[in-house]
Parts: C-alpha cells; structure tokens; sequence
C-alpha cells in the first residue's frame, strides 16, 4: 500500500508539473496572441490612412481632369471664334531668313 502512495504522489508531482509547463505556454499563447493583435489592429489603422490618401489622390485626379476637360472646351471654343482663312496666308513664317531693309542715311 505505502508503494501505490509512493507511486501515486509521483504520479500527481508529474501532473502538476505537466500543468505548470501548460500554463506557462498558454501564459506565452496568449502574450503572443496580445501582440499579434495589436500589429494587426495597427495595420489596419494604417491601411485605412492609405486608404484615405489613395481616395484623396484620386478625387485630386478628377478634379484636375475635369479642369483640364473644361479647358479644353473653353479652347475649343475660343478657337471656333477666331476667323478662319487660309492657313498659307495667316501665319507667319518664323522659319524664312531675316532680310535687312536699308534704312536711308539720316545725315
């Protein structure tokens, strides 16, 4: 009988030791299971700023790009306004060699 008590209580010491060991690692789990979810919670934060910024550029862009629409029909329509006639004779030759004109002697 004192041998199966003997038995018995080292039978129990182990268990608890077992218990202690999966305590610890549970304690660890969850500090563990703590810090990935505050990663977590900061990448989404931060994902929601991107966010943020990624709809702010892409209003800018249409902002712009409608100004840039509008423009062009304000052009279009100041182009329609100006005097059509033919091209040879309106615009000038900026490429046609620069001749000097004698100026009469002033003396």
């Amino acid at each position: 009988m004192l041998n199966e008590l003997d038995q018995l209580s080292k039978n129990i010491g182990r268990l608890i030791a077992i218990s202690g060991q999966h305590q610890h690692r549970l304690r660890e789990l969850e500090s563990q299971l703590g810090h990935t979810r505050d990663e977590r919670d900061a990448l989404h934060a931060e994902i929601e700023a991107l966010r943020g910024e990624r709809d702010a550029l892409r209003a800018e862009r249409d902002a712009l790009s409608s100004k840039i629409d509008d423009a062009q029909v304000r052009l279009n329509a100041i182009l329609e306004k100006l005097p059509h006639s033919r091209t040879d004779e309106s615009q000038l030759d900026l490429l046609a060699p620069v001749t000097n004109t004698p100026q009469g002697d002033a003396q």
